[in-house]
């Protein structure tokens, strides 16, 4: 993928689908009118993130593409589970053990190995700064 590629629905409609695999230009007004377009087939796809990852990495964007793929990592996460990540992630909710296992569990229950690596940064960066330098 290259910067030409973007955007991707405009460029590359066949390549974004929606997660029950409706084609981008299945969804339209008319069909959701008809019932034939569900609130799951308008939420983003890990695999559109990852192309968008691409486009960003073509253009010098590395921290982006880093954002996106971690973004295609959350999509498989249930939006309960986000936001209990959410929330340990605030200051002063959870201590450094508790994010080591939160990143533990992303990583062997999700197969979220980027976000489980930022949760550790944040432990870490969090146990800094309250003098604890024990995993």
């Amino acid at each position: 993928m290259m910067s030409s590629d973007y955007p991707l629905s405009e460029k590359h409609p066949d390549l974004v689908v929606s997660p029950s695999g409706l084609g981008f230009r299945d969804i339209t007004l008319d069909a959701v009118m008809r019932g034939e377009v569900r609130m799951e087939d308008l939420r983003v796809t890990s695999g559109a993130l990852e192309l968008q990852a691409r486009i960003a990495e073509s253009c010098g964007r590395e921290h982006l593409a880093e954002n996106l793929r971690r973004a295609a990592e959350l999509v498989k996460i249930p939006d309960p589970e986000i936001l209990r990540i959410y929330s340990a992630l605030r200051p002063g909710r959870a201590d450094k053990a508790g994010l080591y296992s939160l990143a533990a569990d992303l990583e062997n229950r999700y197969g979220a190995g980027r976000c489980a690596a930022l949760v550790r940064e944040a432990a870490d960066a969090y146990g800094a700064r309250s003098g604890d330098s024990e995993a």
